[in-house]
């Protein structure tokens, strides 16, 4: 008595289970190439929208805090308020420095500027008050080489069109708000973050 003839996989059978398995692993591998990819962009846009939020927040306190600052003056110095407004650059005394002061001190002359030379980008100084010329040139507390464009415009008043420079002491006060728009250098391409309004707590003149 013969035994069953058992019937082994023909090369046929063997190279379509293969063309079978070969795809499963090439949707599979692809599902978690486009995974990982959507992974890494979310970490990215995190980082960017945490950037960002440090960024307004450490601005907007700094600039909200702006005081109508005169400096004690003799007859002959009529030195009027410490607020210049340019485009590009803002020069500020406020009572919330973005880098507070290890004693207490009431007030603070900021700059904030876009600077270009060994280290671009958005470049924060402050000396604390009273001091002899309080806007000049001193060695940066902050700088983030991230931004790379910087925007000021300044409200009059409500309802009014925004003005791209601001002399306080020709206005005889402060601006209602500030509005400050960036631009960050983010993963190789620039992006434009939505322009911030900052109110100012003191009430123009």
């Amino acid at each position: 008595m013969t035994g069953a003839r058992q019937r082994g996989f023909t090369l046929i059978e063997v190279v379509i289970a293969l063309s079978i398995v070969g795809a499963l692993l090439v949707i599979m591998f692809g599902g978690l190439r486009v995974g990982l990819g959507a992974w890494s962009r979310g970490e990215e846009r995190a980082e960017l929208l945490e950037h960002e939020r440090n960024v307004d927040q450490l601005l907007d306190r700094a600039v909200t805090g702006s005081y109508l600052y005169r400096p004690e003056t003799g007859p002959e110095n009529k030195t009027g308020i410490l607020f210049q407004g340019d485009p590009d650059k803002l020069a500020f005394v406020t009572v919330a420095p973005p880098v507070p002061a290890s004693l207490p001190i009431a007030f603070t002359a900021v700059t904030l500027s876009l600077e270009t030379g060994e280290h671009p980008g958005l470049t924060i100084r402050q000396k604390v008050l009273p001091n002899e010329d309080p806007f000049e040139s001193v060695p940066p507390v902050i700088v983030d080489p991230a931004i790379t464009a910087l925007r000021f415009r300044y409200l009059r008043e409500a309802g009014a069109d925004w003005e791209e420079s601001w002399d306080a002491t020709k206005e005889k006060g402060l601006p209602l708000a500030v509005e400050v728009t960036l631009t960050t250098l983010f993963a190789g391409r620039r992006v434009e973050h939505p322009a911030m309004l900052i109110p100012l707590r003191v009430t123009p003149l």
